[in-house]
């Protein structure tokens, strides 16, 4: 009877309209009013204390960041490299495309930025060139969610956050997975474009595309070296990675003027109004279901109706499938995973897989409508139809899935760059439920440990 009361309170917010802050908080508060032994300032105290967390600076960082690149000509530069070096390739604009995105996602961290700062340059130059409207959308709309998945990811860090997982380790699995995204989406580019007009490739144009643009391949190679080797921790490589990209637009290429700026960090500090409340109360609401024991409850379903470890795997990229069209992808992660998590214990899953697992999910529902996020901006951003862009990305979302059944089954892809001692056996991983319950009962936080 609960479940069905909250359900239709959720239902009814939504008709009318409402926003997922809205909707968090009236639940939230309603369930302890109406369920919970607790008071309502408990929701204030556990707020402050999720957002009293050093690592959210990072994606403010990384969201400006990307921002002034968007803004400036770094990504001009960086899509003129690729541009002049798949020239040979058949279809090698569209490649440009898919590997432009890639590279600019090892910026800025974000689907968005990534989609905006490439999208609005090449989907007139496809265009013009003669690929379908259907492909060029697709592209751009599909390649545009790399930024999800290659580090530095603004999810992964979301994830860090709420199951306490180290962000570097979770940059460093998600380099691979996201290669192989690159991958896969490339191949099907240059298969799908194989008969178009290739043009020879121009040795001299290459290296003064890259003479000019070496400020902006320099920058992923600082900011990925400096995590991977341990030099910078998510924090320090989001202010370093600021710090160069004004030094490089303001100085040395000089097209970005210090006016500018201001209308940046207000358009970067907006998307951070909309991410810390959702952060916050995601964080009370995953705190109350510790305390009601709701887990518990959950492990109990599990194991008594899920029998092995494939079954799980399946069940649970399901579910997440099936959210990633309803919910956004932060919010998504910071309401499931602290939940998902000893469940995944249960069947000896490692907590930086299952993090992988989850990005790549809700990555596809940016994909998919009714939410579809990459969806709307990219309608918005290049004039376009709802309907025409959801059908263009039906072949690339296919690719998506394809490599997302590889990541879930092969764990080695995305834990072969860990370091051993930090990657966990499976057998030490797998508690049984009465074990489980135990830690729950003694220490509540066991659900955000690693």
């Amino acid at each position: 009877m609960t479940s069905l009361f909250l359900l239709g309170l959720v239902l009814l917010l939504l008709a009318l309209r409402q926003n997922i802050i809205t909707i968090l908080i009236v639940v939230v508060a309603t369930t302890i009013l109406l369920y919970s032994e607790e008071q309502l300032y408990f929701m204030t105290e556990h707020m402050w204390r999720a957002l009293n967390n050093e690592v959210l600076l990072s994606i403010p960082l990384f969201i400006l960041c990307g921002t002034i690149m968007t803004n400036g000509a770094i990504s001009v530069r960086l899509i003129n490299v690729m541009r002049t070096a798949t020239c040979a390739l058949p279809g090698g604009l569209g490649a440009t495309c898919i590997l432009s995105c890639a590279f600019f996602a090892a910026i800025s961290g974000s689907s968005m930025v990534t989609l905006l700062a490439v999208g609005t340059i090449l989907y007139p130059a496809l265009r013009k060139e003669g690929y379908s409207q259907q492909y060029s959308l697709g592209a751009i709309t599909s390649a545009g969610t790399l930024g999800v998945i290659i580090p530095p990811s603004i999810p992964l860090i979301v994830y860090g956050i709420s199951t306490q997982t180290s962000i570097t380790d979770l940059f460093i699995a998600g380099l691979i997975p996201g290669l192989l995204l690159t991958t896969a989406l490339l191949g099907y580019s240059l298969y799908k474009n194989r008969k178009l007009p290739k043009y020879p490739f121009n040795p001299r144009e290459f290296f003064v595309a890259v003479k000019e643009g070496i400020w902006s391949l320099l920058m992923p190679v600082i900011l990925l070296g400096g995590i991977y080797s341990g030099y910078f921790t998510a924090t320090e490589s989001a202010a370093v990675a600021l710090c160069y990209a004004l030094v490089i637009e303001l100085f040395v290429y000089k097209e970005t003027k210090l006016v500018n700026l201001k209308k940046m960090v207000i358009d970067a500090s907006q998307l951070l109004g909309t991410l810390a409340p959702i952060i916050a109360i995601a964080m009370t609401l995953n705190d109350l279901l510790v305390l009601e024991q709701a887990p518990q409850l959950l492990s109990n379903w599990m194991t008594e109706n899920i029998s092995s470890k494939i079954y799980f795997l399946l069940g649970l990229n399901a579910v997440l499938l099936l959210v990633g069209t309803l919910m956004e992808i932060n919010a998504a992660i910071l309401i499931l995973a602290p939940i998902i998590l000893p469940l995944a214990r249960i069947y000896g899953i490692d907590p930086i897989h299952l993090g992988i697992i989850m990005v790549i999910n809700l990555e596809i529902g940016l994909l998919t409508p009714p939410v579809g996020f990459n969806l709307v901006v990219a309608m918005t951003a290049l004039k376009e139809k709802f309907s025409d862009v959801t059908r263009s990305v039906i072949p690339f979302v296919g690719m998506m899935l394809i490599v997302l059944m590889i990541i879930s089954f092969v764990p080695e892809i995305s834990l072969m760059l860990i370091e051993p001692s930090q990657v966990q056996d499976p057998a030490s991983l797998m508690i049984n439920l009465d074990e489980l319950m135990l830690l729950m009962k003694e220490n509540p936080n066991i659900l955000i440990a690693e």
